[in-house]
Parts: C-alpha cells; structure tokens; sequence
C-alpha cells in the first residue's frame, strides 16, 4: 500500500495543477460549445435555405468535418491559427497558440454536428406554426427568431447536451499539440514513473465520473422536457 499512500500524497502536492489543467478544460468545453452551436445554428439554417448556394456551402461543410478525424483537424489548426492570424494582422499570436487552436478546432468540428441536431429539431416542428407567423405578418426572420427556434432548442436541448459530453471527452484529444489540460496535467505530474499508472487511471476516473452525471442529468431533462 506504499504506493497508494504516496500517490495521494503527491495528488494533494499537484493538487493546484491539477485544478489549472481542469480550468484549461472547462474553458476548451465551454466556448467551443457556445461557438459551435451558434455556427450549427446557422448552419442548420442554410441547409434549410430555399437558396441553393447556401443549401450546398453548408452540406459540404458539414460532410468535410464528419469524414474527418478529430485529431487531424486539431493538427491542421495548430499549425493553421498563427499562420493565418500574422497574415492579417501583420503580427505574431502572443497568447496560448495551443489553446486558441483547440478551441478554433473544436468549435468548427463540432459545429458540423450541432447542426444536424439543430436541422432535425427545426424540421420537428409543425409548418402549420410558420404559416401562422407568417399570417400574423411576421417575417421569416421574425417566425425563426420568436416561434420556430424556441420550439425546436426545447426538444433538442437533450441532444445538444449529449453532444456536449462527447465534446468533454475528445477534448483529452489536445495532448496531442502540447495543450496542459486536465489529463495532460495528470500526465506530466507523474514525477515517478511507478505513479504514472494512477495518474492516468485517476484522469480517466474523473472523466468518467463526470460523463455518468452528466448523461443521467440529461436523461432527467429529457423526460421532463417530453411533451
């Protein structure tokens, strides 16, 4: 049991690295879902567009970033983000270049799929509801804004949170361009190589932890939002 007494030991040393590698996290998780809803969003939008440019722009952007793995598009955008950032603005990234990859990556990837849930929830509700908007003089943008996408986040919101959680997951993916987040924290603090086991059983218990609460609270909120 030496080695279990001086795993806590050293867990509760690294404890405040620990916690900057899940803030690093949260923040990846947090602002890549926000992005990537509102780009899914708009996505889902053009798909349904009556225009036809936009209906295919958006079916090849949803088909390139699902036929492609993750880790690839992680990759493309390390390199990606400074080239392009010092191209128009004339001036090196000073900040985090791992981090403002990752979220750029995450955000455009998972935007693909988020917009596919948006599509289908849109598609869910009745057109009776738009051609009363539009009876009442609404616009499109009006019914879509007031009527139709309230509706449809109502009964996606389940799925766009399920989402979410396979989001928190793949984002263990950001060891691979250096990023220090919560499993890479748990990876490097390892100092002894007899303890580097349990730091990454230890990372993959509060993942899965998390995921498990995370999924039953969906599952709640899914009965309860059931009409």
């Amino acid at each position: 049991m030496e080695w279990l007494t001086a795993f806590f030991s050293d867990l509760q040393t690294s404890s405040p690295a620990l916690w900057y590698g899940f803030t690093i996290t949260l923040k990846v998780l947090i602002i890549s879902t926000i992005g990537g809803v509102f780009i899914g969003t708009i996505l889902a939008l053009m798909r349904l567009s009556s225009i036809r440019i936009f209906n295919i722009v958006a079916k090849g952007y949803v088909n390139l970033f699902r036929s492609i793995p993750l880790l690839l598009v992680l990759m493309w955008f390390y390199f990606a983000v400074p080239f392009f950032y010092t191209a128009i603005t004339g001036k090196y990234l000073t900040i985090d270049t791992a981090l403002v990859s990752s979220i750029v990556a995450f955000m455009l990837f998972e935007a693909a799929y988020f917009s596919e849930i948006v599509r289908a929830g849109i598609q869910s509700i009745p057109r009776g509801q738009s051609a009363a908007a539009y009876a009442l003089g609404m616009t499109y943008g009006q019914s879509m804004r007031l009527i139709i996408l309230p509706q449809a986040f109502r009964k996606m919101t389940p799925l766009l949170l399920q989402q979410t959680i396979i989001l928190f997951q793949d984002s263990t993916m950001v060891y691979a361009i250096g990023l220090l987040d919560f499993f890479r924290t748990n990876y490097v603090r390892g100092d002894l190589m007899s303890l580097l086991t349990q730091y990454i059983l230890f990372a993959g218990l509060v993942y899965f932890t998390i995921s498990v609460l995370a999924t039953y609270i969906v599952k709640k909120l899914q009965r309860r939002l059931t009409v």
